[in-house]
């Protein structure tokens, strides 16, 4: 299983075959790697509803006819798009035929802002997302506050590589980005969110410092790690 990070919170996975997408922000994404047209992914994972996560994700699906898989009211709402999706809620999983899909508790919010009048779209609760396939167990926490269950997560899902937001004011911050490592007890932690607005500026390799184990590793756009 090759997983890359693709700027922002974007993070591919490669497994059996299947290409898929965490949070597909690419367009207005200044950070990544990537070109929308040339994106052709089986199946999206989001954490939840904003912009800046969502991303490309409905003319990515209508495209290339990929599953979104979201929480329940997201996942309705992409529905009424034309997006194929599948449905789920914080503390369920599900086995999919590219791996098993379980969704987290995240401190957050989740919604749609839209931008011809005053309106916001509930979106459902944001959510971190454990995927596990060929025996190994990723962790994405989405965009989240340190909680203290993280402990009990990392202790029901031995983690083998965690994605975890640092950059402060919308996220946790570096300091407790590290004690979520902490707690979690990954193998191995990649820093997400942040550099790619002004409020969420952060040095990557300070955070690396600051974690016990020294088990983490920055990667730039476009680097994957093999698991």
């Amino acid at each position: 299983m090759r997983v890359s990070y693709h700027g922002h919170s974007v993070v591919q996975i490669n497994s059996n075959g299947k290409i898929i997408f965490i949070d597909p922000f690419i367009r207005g994404n200044q950070l990544t790697d990537l070109k929308a047209e040339e994106v052709k992914p089986d199946v999206i994972i989001l954490t939840h509803g904003h912009g800046d996560h969502v991303g490309d994700t409905v003319e990515l699906a209508k495209k290339h006819d990929a599953l979104v898989i979201a929480n329940h009211e997201l996942a309705t709402y992409l529905s009424w798009q034309g997006v194929k999706t599948h449905a789920m809620h914080i503390g369920g999983a599900y086995q999919f035929d590219f791996g098993k899909v379980k969704l987290t508790q995240a401190f957050h919010g989740s919604s749609f802002i839209k931008d011809d009048k005053e309106e916001i779209i509930y979106c459902g609760m944001p959510a971190g997302i454990l995927f596990t396939n060929e025996g190994k167990t990723i962790y994405h926490a989405g965009d989240t506050a340190l909680f203290s269950d993280m402990k009990l997560i990392g202790e029901r899902h031995p983690i083998d590589l965690a994605f975890l937001p640092i950059g402060d004011n919308f996220t946790m911050g570096p300091e407790d980005a590290a004690y979520a490592a902490k707690l979690l007890g990954a193998k191995t932690i990649v820093p997400i969110h942040f550099n790619t607005f002004p409020p969420i500026k952060q040095d990557p390799n300070q955070f690396i410092e600051m974690l016990d184990n020294k088990n983490g590793k920055v990667l730039l756009p476009g680097e994957s790690i093999d698991l």
